[in-house]
């Protein structure tokens, strides 16, 4: 007698095999979506931060955070301490993840929000959820301070917890692709580090599984 032996046959192997490789192809294309999203956004973060502290100089003729009228020219307010205003020095004193809500860059945020320009709690600074967030739930700051490597800037922007991915995209479309020359730079992400005048911008090729904070000069 003949034993009957039963199996896929060669069309049923290739059709799951197309099934499988359409399947890949459309998280693929799905995970490039997502990454291309979140590189708009980091843009567009950049690029928002930089228009809401030009309409603020436009309307006062200062700086936020560094207004030493912001009392006066943000009625309402719940500016009375001498911490609420700045020096008007004419820069953003302090770093770009400033936790102490007494410095500029701190109060630029309390600033912008209070003349509405900016949304988000118009309450003192403090840390936690208080912080305006990127597209990757890290920090948006701003800073007078030249990060180490700018030679030119007086308004500097920065981003934090971005991925190596997101940050090359946004370099390439922003600038020169290069994470340590240009007007957009890319330095290490290291939280205790709030001084980026003595941290080193990166100067191989980003890892796309390793977070990053991400500059830009204005």
């Amino acid at each position: 007698m003949r034993t009957q032996q039963s199996g896929f046959t060669l069309v049923e192997i290739a059709i799951v095999l197309v099934i499988i490789g359409l399947l890949l192809g459309g998280v693929l294309k799905g995970q490039e979506l997502i990454n291309s999203a979140k590189s708009k956004a980091v843009v567009s973060d950049f690029r928002n931060t930089a228009t809401m502290i030009a309409a603020y100089q436009d309307r006062f003729r200062a700086l936020p955070g560094d207004d030493k009228s912001a009392s006066t020219h943000l009625p309402g307010g719940i500016l009375v301490a001498a911490d609420d205003i700045g020096n008007g020095n004419g820069t953003i004193d302090g770093a770009w993840n400033e936790i102490d809500g007494a410095k500029e860059s701190a109060r630029a945020w309390q600033h912008l929000r209070l003349a509405n320009l900016a949304s988000g709690s118009t309450a003192a600074p403090s840390v936690g959820d208080w912080e305006p967030k990127d597209a990757e739930g890290g920090r948006i700051g701003i800073q007078g301070t030249k990060p180490k490597g700018y030679t030119v800037g007086r308004l500097f922007v920065c981003q934090g917890n971005i991925s190596g991915r997101i940050a090359q995209q946004t370099d390439t479309t922003m600038d020169d692709g290069k994470p340590n020359d240009g007007s957009v730079r890319v330095y290490p992400n290291q939280a205790a580090v709030n001084d980026l005048s003595a941290v080193d911008a990166i100067a191989v090729t980003l890892d796309e599984s390793t977070l990053y904070v991400i500059c830009t000069s204005f």
